[in-house]
């Protein structure tokens, strides 16, 4: 919006022009938007024509007088408020009273100008109402953009669990109708597949949780020094399991501490979504190497894997919100989507970055860099969480 439509009605032509030419070459900078918003004006000699020219094309505000012969201005503002229009109605009029003022007001109109007035007063009066307007549009803009996202959040959600609910309801019928004979054993393999299916739910779940927490400064953080090589250590025995049963070797290549003013609970996110993806997206008896490189007022954590890796294409989008690359090499592997816009989300709050380096068949490296200087890593910290009273340090 850089453009708003002033109708002016008024039977006083010298009114009318008056108004104009005060409005013609205004423009208001509103704040918080960004904006900065020019009129085009329209007049309208009495109440009647006011009406029609508002049945065609409806202005943003409207300068309205009061006294006019024919349909007096309460009248078209009665009118106008019955056809539930967003017109902001200002009243003019040379017989000001609290009696009017109160009239006006009940059937809606917006605020309030006495004759005589100066070209200053009207400014001001029509810049408050152009930041009222601007302020509604951008409040309903946005909350458009969240029901959008709202929508796109169930439809999303709903296809990822869609799909291994029901497996799991098809593993349970196997069972039920005993589908593999009568021996316990038969089933072993369906009930092995039916909870590494509930696993990925409830990863899925603890994902949605903590992006949410992250998002909405609810997640309480603790800022302390902790050692990133001894939580990627830790990450890597998370692991430790499935690495060992496909004989992917993984190694913390680096040996002394790094420490770090972090949430602990954050580093240990960054690690475990980085280090379970590559063992995911490995080849069996594949490799894992970690690295945690300090670099004057930063650190950098690098992950490679010998993995099936990305295009080009795949890499460009893959740190949004459920974005999973689904091709042939990925269609038995399960996920929520979100640990990596996770990761993203945790860079952001230490003034960092994440990114990645890939080739099909060959692997791919992360590599997420961290402001370790204490001034950007505290005021990140107040930036997104002191305002919820959630911080403690």
């Amino acid at each position: 919006m850089d453009q708003l439509r002033v109708l002016v009605v008024d039977d006083e032509p010298g009114m009318r022009h008056g108004v104009a030419r005060t409005l013609r070459n205004f423009a208001v900078n509103v704040p918080n938007v960004e904006q900065t918003v020019r009129f085009e004006i329209e007049e309208a000699e009495s109440g009647e024509i006011a009406l029609l020219k508002i049945a065609a094309a409806p202005p943003d505000i409207m300068l309205l007088d009061h006294k006019m012969p024919g349909i007096s201005g309460l009248d078209v503002l009665n009118r106008v408020a019955a056809m539930k229009s967003d017109i902001l109605t200002v009243m003019i009029t040379a017989y000001a009273s609290i009696e009017t003022a109160v009239a006006a007001t009940k059937q809606g109109a917006y605020d309030f100008l006495a004759k005589p007035f100066t070209p200053d007063e009207l400014r001001n009066t029509v810049r408050k109402a152009t930041v009222r307007i601007a302020l509604a549009r951008e409040a309903r803009k946005l909350a458009d953009e969240r029901r959008q996202v709202r929508f796109q959040f169930i439809r999303v959600l709903g296809h990822e669990l869609k799909s291994p609910l029901g497996a799991v309801d098809g593993f349970l019928q196997l069972v039920q109708n005993r589908s593999l004979g009568d021996e316990l054993d038969a089933y072993q393999e369906v009930l092995r597949r039916g909870r590494d299916r509930i696993q990925g739910m409830f990863k899925l779940i603890a994902d949605l949780l903590d992006m949410t927490r992250i998002e909405s400064g609810q997640k309480e953080r603790r800022l302390e020094m902790v050692d990133l090589v001894e939580i990627a250590r830790s990450a890597v025995e998370l692991q430790h399991a499935e690495a060992d049963r496909r004989e992917i070797t993984c190694t913390v290549q680096t040996l002394n501490p790094v420490a770090i003013l972090a949430d602990r609970g954050e580093m240990e996110m960054v690690f475990n979504n980085l280090v379970s993806n590559a063992v995911k997206y490995n080849r069996d008896r594949g490799r894992v190497d970690i690295v945690v490189v300090p670099e004057d007022d930063r650190v950098q954590i690098r992950v490679a894997d010998t993995g099936i890796g990305l295009t080009e294409q795949e890499a460009e989008k893959l740190f949004g919100e459920f974005v999973r690359i689904k091709n042939e090499k990925t269609r038995r592997i399960h996920g929520s989507g979100l640990g990596l816009s996770i990761i993203k989300k945790i860079a952001d709050l230490y003034a960092g970055e994440v990114s990645v380096s890939s080739q099909p068949d060959q692997g791919s490296t992360f590599t997420v860099n961290l402001a370790t200087n204490v001034r950007n890593v505290r005021d990140s910290l107040e930036a997104e969480t002191i305002a919820s009273g959630k911080v403690t340090s």
